[in-house]
């Protein structure tokens, strides 16, 4: 028992300097530290995970394929050679103008409320169904279904402001974004189930694949198919750990999805442009810059070479 004796009083001396100035200082010293090396350790950082998950160094000065240029994209970013409208653009809230502009404001799901007190959210005055999300981030989501828990809301979302999600994956876009929380109607299909994801990639203003991600969770396997724009089922996964599904239905108003996806793509030499479709009725879901923050390998290897020469790098910068 003794050798638990130093880490003990190790934890507990801690706990009491908490709350404490020092601790406060420290915390502000870190801070200010962090700000100041976030380029540097922001790129070593990027670097090593190219190198983790393709097993070789980034070719930085001639990138070719998709993934190379993915990691330009994140590179160039994070050294602070980024126009502002990709901060802009992927913020979930300023986005939403965007979009109006470009396409109408009828392809928006409809905005119950935003703001950035978590204790202001208007719950009796919410529907039973609705989907709450910060403007600053990826993948953090709460669905609503029924009573709220609203101090775990609260608790979640309170969390979210807090952070500076940039330090996730180094994904600079998001460093300057204020955050916000966005609450916003709940989509569901015929059978009451999230509707389909329709991430539609485009290059240089011109859509080329659809990535499709389905309600349908397989708790063993990520199931993402691939298809192209005539929506011919690809032979080609982006992680290690997808396989290729079984064919999904052609939307029927396909047309209008790529359409859609083309205008909001022009002027970028890559962007996702997610897109929800239900009953009939299409949605903007998002536009991505930079999937996955990165962890993205292709199989077979052969497409993410094919991929790359699609990408224009001049219309990032």
């Amino acid at each position: 028992m003794k050798h638990l004796v130093r880490p003990i009083a190790i934890a507990a001396l801690k706990g009491k300097l908490r709350a404490t100035w020092l601790h406060g200082l420290v915390d502000q010293y870190r801070g200010i530290r962090r700000r100041v090396m976030r380029r540097s350790e922001g790129e070593a950082f990027l670097l090593r995970r190219y190198v983790r998950i393709h097993g070789k160094p980034l070719n930085l000065t001639n990138p070719q394929t998709f993934t190379e240029k993915l990691f330009w994209r994140m590179v160039t970013w994070n050294r602070g050679d980024m126009p502002f409208r990709f901060t802009k653009l992927a913020d979930k809230y300023a986005v939403r103008a965007h979009v109006a502009k470009t396409v109408g404001e009828k392809y928006l799901i409809k905005l119950l409320w935003h703001g950035n007190d978590p204790r202001a959210i208007p719950f009796d005055r919410l529907p039973e169904e609705y989907v709450i999300k910060p403007n600053h981030a990826a993948g953090q989501v709460i669905i609503v279904r029924g009573k709220a828990d609203r101090d775990e809301i609260i608790r979640t979302v309170s969390e979210w402001l807090a952070c500076n999600y940039y330090w996730h994956g180094r994904e600079y876009q998001y460093y300057g974004i204020k955050p916000r929380i966005v609450i916003e109607e709940y989509l569901k299909d015929q059978d009451g189930n999230a509707p389909f994801n329709y991430k539609c990639y485009c290059f240089n203003g011109a859509p080329d694949q659809i990535l499709v991600r389905s309600h349908i969770q397989d708790t063993t396997q990520d199931i993402w198919p691939i298809f192209d724009t005539t929506w011919n089922l690809l032979e080609v996964t982006y992680k290690d750990k997808c396989v290729a599904r079984p064919w999904l239905p052609k939307p029927a108003n396909l047309d209008e999805m790529l359409a859609l996806a083309a205008k909001l793509s022009v002027g970028f030499g890559y962007v996702r442009v997610d897109l929800y479709n239900v009953s009939g009725r299409i949605y903007f879901g998002e536009l991505t810059f930079t999937p996955a923050a990165g962890i993205v390998k292709y199989t077979p290897e052969f497409w993410d070479l094919k991929l790359g020469e699609k990408w224009d790098l001049s219309l990032d910068l």
